[in-house]
């Protein structure tokens, strides 16, 4: 069978990457593989130069082209060599990880919605909503413990530029989502919302 392609969108931190480690994890390695968007992030020298420097929330920073490329021949059947990100250097890294198709391929990133291309490569997409305060405060213990930041220099990133592309780019995308669902709901009503939406996806490849 064809793969199907299932974006999920929203803001740094909103919650879209929990949702697609619950994906799959619900549907198992054999049924699903995640394609994060992060990945395809050009290096440091390539990225659009903004206020606070060079700026990873613009689309620009993004190589669309190759994610769009690669996207399509996952869904032709053929595995790819996925480029791989080094947070810590801003670089991407020189090995490659392979990659192959499964029915559902989940594409995970804050642009995904923003990019016409890649939106016409998907089968469902979800955005995540979630408000800027609680984004904040998730990114800020993520990169200070996972990505080498400081807490200084994180809470500049996000007020020069996290937060002004999400408004710019991110916010106005979630009008191409199929599913719009909020991240600071209650614990039991996100498992509600997750597991529907886990019924969702079982129910386009069957």
């Amino acid at each position: 069978m064809i793969p199907k392609v299932v974006g999920i969108s929203g803001g740094s931190c909103s919650g879209k990457s929990t949702l697609a480690a619950y994906i799959h994890d619900a549907l198992g390695p054999g049924q699903c593989v995640i394609l994060p968007q992060d990945d395809y992030f050009f290096g440091l020298g390539d990225a659009p130069k903004g206020k606070g420097g060079p700026n990873f929330d613009h689309p620009d920073a993004v190589d669309f082209d190759n994610l769009c490329a690669q996207l399509a021949q996952l869904k032709q059947g053929y595995a790819i060599e996925r480029p791989l990100y080094d947070f810590p250097t801003h670089m991407p890294k020189t090995q490659t990880a392979l990659t192959e198709p499964r029915p559902i391929i989940l594409v995970d990133g804050i642009l995904i919605l923003h990019h016409a291309p890649l939106r016409r490569l998907f089968d469902l997409s979800i955005f995540v909503r979630c408000n800027s305060h609680v984004r904040f405060e998730r990114r800020l213990e993520r990169d200070v413990r996972e990505r080498g930041r400081t807490a200084e220099s994180v809470r500049q990133v996000f007020t020069d530029q996290v937060d002004p592309m999400h408004d710019k780019f991110v916010e106005p995308s979630q009008k191409h989502a199929d599913i719009v669902i909020n991240s600071q709901q209650s614990k039991s009503m996100i498992t509600k919302e997750f597991s529907a939406i886990v019924k969702s996806i079982t129910e386009i490849i069957q």
